[in-house]
Order: structure tokens, then sequence, then C-alpha cells
């Protein structure tokens, strides 16, 4: 599909083999991630397509409003080109720092953007799918979506902001996602503040043919506003999550990782010891070190405003691809695929309080 875009300045930019496609009707801007065969993952190129589209539209008054996608039926974007980051680092580039730069900045423009946006989030949405869509006034989940801030599983932290809106969910949920890395499915996500409207996959080729055929009468996010709940569903069931709050908020309330660990073993009620006996085992596959770290980062964050959340998580980037576990992660899960990842170190109980608190240390946001 060839882009259709509303000026020569946006013509400017085309990703390899259009990777975003970029298109104007109605006076909607759409902006879609169009790697279907790779879940959509980011890579840099699409990082400064997608910013280069929103700066264009942003003051481009034929532009009323924007709606992102992903391509595919399977994911809105399941996360960063990863591979490409591992492969920079090891070959001593430049790319692995440059790309959390400038990533981190599109997130950015996101929850500033002047014009209301809409995230269409069916499918997988992980990691940096998770920072395209969490600054969008209008967060549509389906059935089909997926939702994880997964990154400790290769021995990384909740990026993209992760610091910011995870500590903005109810009680200590977002500490139980960020550390434990756990995908929810819609009404969890719902629950969470975490997306805002439910919409039947079936009825997403509807939504999109009455974007093109909406009256602008009053302002553009009214407007979209009366669209989307025209086509809002109720959610497809009970949030699980609901149930577990109670255990959530005084197990993710410990101060260390091995006391969330010991706090869910302990736990004995028959309706909950089967959950916390997987969450306790999961746990204990994770990066220690990344664990660690995502606690400290999410109990900052909880007291940080968005943007002094992205320095501290650019703070921990800069150091964690000498310091951290990400590229055996990387090694252990996408190159070798032997899945045995060798944590620094192995387990909870070698951790150094004094080394986790070391990536903090020299952290000193913008105005503090």
């Amino acid at each position: 599909m060839t882009a259709q875009v509303s000026s020569s300045a946006t013509q400017d930019v085309e990703t390899p083999h259009s990777e975003i496609l970029a298109e104007v009707r109605n006076h909607i801007g759409h902006l879609t991630l169009n790697r279907p065969g790779g879940l959509n993952a980011i890579n840099l190129d699409m990082v400064r397509a997608l910013q280069h589209h929103l700066d264009t539209w942003s003051t481009d008054p034929a532009i009323k409003a924007v709606v992102l996608r992903g391509a595919g039926e399977k994911a809105f974007c399941a996360g960063g080109d990863i591979r490409s980051l591992y492969d920079s680092y090891h070959s001593q580039g430049t790319l692995h720092y440059t790309f959390f730069e400038e990533e981190y900045a599109l997130d950015l423009t996101l929850h500033h953007y002047p014009k209301p946006l809409v995230a269409l989030m069916d499918g997988f949405v992980l990691g940096g799918g998770m920072g395209l869509v969490q600054g969008a006034d209008f967060r549509i989940v389906t059935e089909r979506s997926k939702l994880a801030m997964p990154e400790v599983g290769i021995g990384y932290f909740p990026d993209v902001g992760g610091s910011y809106f995870l500590t903005r969910t109810p009680g200590q949920l977002g500490t139980y996602l960020g550390v434990s890395g756990v995908q929810i499915r819609a009404s969890d996500a719902l629950y969470c503040g975490l997306a805002d409207h439910f919409i039947e996959s079936s009825r997403l080729p509807d939504f999109d043919a009455a974007l093109s055929t909406l009256k602008w009468t009053l302002s553009p996010a009214d407007d979209l506003k009366t669209l989307i709940e025209s086509l809002t569903d109720s959610s497809p069931s009970a949030p699980p999550l609901a149930t577990l709050r109670p255990l959530i908020d005084d197990v993710f309330s410990a101060p260390t990782v091995s006391a969330i660990v010991d706090r869910l073993r302990a736990v004995t009620l028959p309706e909950h010891r089967d959950w916390a006996t997987a969450t306790a085992d999961l746990l204990l596959t994770r990066s220690p070190l990344a664990m660690a770290v995502t606690l400290e980062m999410l109990r900052r964050g909880r007291e940080l405003p968005l943007e002094q959340c992205f320095e501290l998580e650019l703070h921990l980037d800069r150091q964690w691809f000498d310091r951290g576990d990400l590229m055996e992660g990387v090694r252990a899960l996408i190159i070798d695929k032997d899945k045995t990842p060798h944590w620094n170190p192995p387990s909870l109980n070698e951790l150094d309080a004094a080394h986790v608190a070391s990536f903090f240390s020299d952290f000193k946001p913008t105005g503090a």
C-alpha cells in the first residue's frame, strides 16, 4: 500500500519497505506500523518516520486528529527491535544509545501532542508498543489485546515511560506488572487504567469507516469521544486483577524482590495459592538485577513527573548495556535461543543492595 499524505513535507520521509504507512482521510492522520511479520516491532527508522509525521501534522490546520495502529491481526507493536541493539553494542556502534534517546523523545511527543490521539491496541502491545499508546487520549483495546511490560524476562527494566504510567495504576498493580512482566488482557487493562475503551475486533472496520465520514461539529476530541462511545462494548469479562488486588497490594509493597517472593510463598488461602506459587516461580526465572532495579525505579517514579521519569530511564539505559543483564537475555532468548540465561548475579540471594543503589546514585533530574 502506497502512503497517502497531506503535504509534500510529509512525503519526504519513507522507511524501508514502507514500515510506516501514512495516510490522511477526513482530516485525520492515520499512522500504521507496517511490519506484521515481525509483530510490528519498532526500529530507529520507524521512530524517525513517526516523529516526522507527527511533527508535520501537529502544525497542519487541516489535521484534526491522529490514529495509531499496527498492520495485521496479531499485534499493534510487540516492542523494540532489540536484535539491532544487541548487534550495535557488540560492534561498538552507537545505535543502542541513539535509539532510546529518540524513542523516548517520540513517546514524550505523544504524551504532549496538541491534537487528539487514538491508539488501536489490537493484539500484542508490549514494551515499546506501550510507550506509543500510553500518551494517547483514546486507548482502545479488543478481545485480542495482550498488554505487558515484559522487559525483566530479557534482563532489562520497563522503560518508555513505564516508571510513570505503571506507577499511576491503582495500588501496587503497576509494581506487579513491572517486576513480573506478565501479560494482561482487555478487562485488566481497563481496570488498571492502561486502556480507556473496549471494542470488539470485528467492529474495527466499522470504526475505521465511521472515521472517514465523521462530521466535525464540536471539538475534535468531543466528536471522537461520541463516535468511540457509540461503538464501545462492555468488557468481555470481569477483571481477574480485581479479585487479586488486595493480595497484590500486600505482596508487592514488600521492600525487596526477595521479600516479595517470601510473601508469595507464604500465601495459604486456597483460592490464591496457585496464583501465588506460579508468580513466585515466575519471578525466579527473571533477571534478579533487572527486577531489583525495576522495583527501585518504580518506587522513585511514583514521585516524579513524566519528563523526569524519562530522564531516569535514560540514566539507567546509559549504564545498562555494560552493567546490566540485557545482552545476556537477548543472547539466550533471541540469538542462541537456548533459553538458559546466565544472570549476574544468578539468584536473588546473591543481590548486593549497594550495587542496585549504584545505578541511581548519580541521577540528577532536570529542575531538581
